[in-house]
């Protein structure tokens, strides 16, 4: 059954993309030809269309669209569907410039393109909705075993379980030793048991998660399971080292271990992420701010004397303070460098209030974006006070500071936005910060401004 509902759901999707391509194709044709409307496309066309198919196709395939499409995310798959339509437009581009005959001008492929992406982007869009009630029932999950039930046995099965896209069903463990595990039941036997049952229940991998010491069960294990043409992947212990994800990259024959991965340290990511930084920020600056700073001056001025705009330094990347922009929403005091706003706080003006609540006041900030200060998206920056403070009571607080501080992050559109009280909230915002330095993408970064923005429209109760 499950296989059954895959296939459909692979065929389904091959048929709407592809009927989806051609009807954008065929209004692309109607808009360029009106007087033709509901007459056949003529051959030079036809063979034109027929290569943006075979294009299509290509893109598709390279990208692994079709592949994967339950156990596959929804942003991951919205990417390789963004993946597949840019490379296409570039081939398609680059064809209609060596073969001329076929018809296919700039401007149709260009109007097409956008056409086609925003069918095929709402299509995507409807179809991730749809499968979500069903989505893991319908996933053919690969069937494995772990030998060695210890800490990183039962580590890696509850990772596994956690995320089911992965795709594994783990089905018991192996081990000589009794193991300390909730469900029991789970260990299915000895290490000298395990290949047998392998072959016997159809089980596709085996992990083995053996201690370091254990290395004549580990070798006995490789030697038997290469005979018996069973696959097998070895866990090497480093708990030790690392309580989080880490990277191996090889250096001749030495893994060497990276505590986390840095999507932005790829020079590639971190212009994209500068690009969109530089075209958002001038699009707020020219359409919001330069009608909106002198409006706000008056009233700011109007109801208490002191500067429109308040500078504060704050901690950046690796550390280095700079200045940062707001709307003044406070009465000018000698506390605004030591203490944090607060619910109630005597110092915040009635129009302050207001500005804080809805976010009003963080605007200034996208002209420390244009300065090359802070990102769109990212970490707050802390005052340099509480930076010094939390570095010295809560674990990696500095890794947070590897990437420019951003006027919005993932820990504000998760709940941690606003006065820390005490240690704890501030580690869940560090944890927060941690995962999308390690996490990174576009579409991530545009998830993050929408939800900034529908706070800031519905509003939010952690902000005073």
């Amino acid at each position: 059954m499950q296989t059954r509902y895959t296939s459909f759901s692979k065929a389904l999707n091959l048929i709407v993309d592809f009927f989806l391509l051609n009807l954008a194709l065929y209004i692309c044709f109607v808009l360029k030809n009106p007087d033709k409307f509901g007459d056949d496309v003529s051959e030079r066309y036809k063979v034109g269309f027929l290569i943006l198919n075979l294009i299509w196709f290509y893109c598709a395939t390279i990208n692994k669209l079709y592949e994967d499409i339950f156990k596959r995310d929804a942003i991951p798959t919205i990417r390789v569907t963004l993946q597949a339509l840019i490379l296409m437009g570039i081939i398609s581009l680059v064809q209609s410039s060596i073969l001329p005959y076929t018809n296919l001008s700039f401007w149709l492929i260009s109007t097409f393109l956008i056409i086609y992406g925003i069918l095929l982007l709402t299509w995507k869009t409807v179809f991730l909705l749809a499968r979500r009630p069903k989505r893991w029932s319908l996933v053919r999950f690969k069937r494995i075993v772990i030998v060695g039930a210890g800490t990183q046995g039962v580590d890696l099965y509850n990772y596994l379980t956690e995320n089911k896209q992965l795709g594994y069903d783990v089905v018991g463990f192996f081990d000589d030793n009794t193991p300390s595990l909730p469900n029991r039941n789970k260990v299915l036997g000895t290490v000298e048991d395990c290949l047998n049952f392998v072959e016997e229940h159809g089980i596709a991998e085996v992990y083995c998660a053996l201690p370091d010491i254990a290395r004549d069960k580990i070798r006995m294990l490789m030697e038997e399971s290469d005979k018996r043409m069973i696959r097998i992947k070895l866990v090497p212990d480093v708990k030790d080292y690392f309580k989080t994800n880490f990277m191996v990259e090889l250096y001749g024959h030495m893994p060497i271990l990276t505590p986390r991965r840095e999507p932005l340290e790829d020079k590639a990511n971190e212009i994209v992420k500068r690009g969109f930084d530089i075209a958002f920020s001038l699009c707020v600056t020219v359409f919001l701010l330069s009608w909106l700073i002198p409006v706000m001056a008056l009233i700011i001025k109007m109801e208490s004397k002191g500067p429109v705009f308040f500078r504060q330094l704050r901690s950046g990347k690796d550390n280095r303070p700079f200045y940062c922009l707001k709307f003044r929403s406070m009465h000018v005091n000698n506390d605004s460098d030591l203490k944090q706003a607060t619910k109630g706080d005597a110092r915040i003006t009635r129009v302050g209030s207001f500005i804080r609540k809805t976010s009003i006041d963080e605007l200034p900030q996208f002209i420390n974006v244009l300065m090359g200060d802070m990102s769109v998206v990212g970490p707050r920056p802390h005052m340099l006070k509480h930076t010094e403070d939390y570095s010295q009571i809560v674990d990696k607080f500095m890794v947070r500071h590897f990437i420019i501080p951003g006027i919005t992050g993932w820990a504000q559109v998760t709940g941690y936005r606003g006065e820390t009280k005490d240690a704890e909230v501030m580690e869940k915002r560090v944890e927060a910060d941690i995962w999308y330095l390690e996490n990174w993408s576009f579409l991530l970064d545009l998830k993050i401004v929408v939800l900034t923005a529908w706070q800031a429209i519905r509003g939010n109760g952690n902000a005073y």
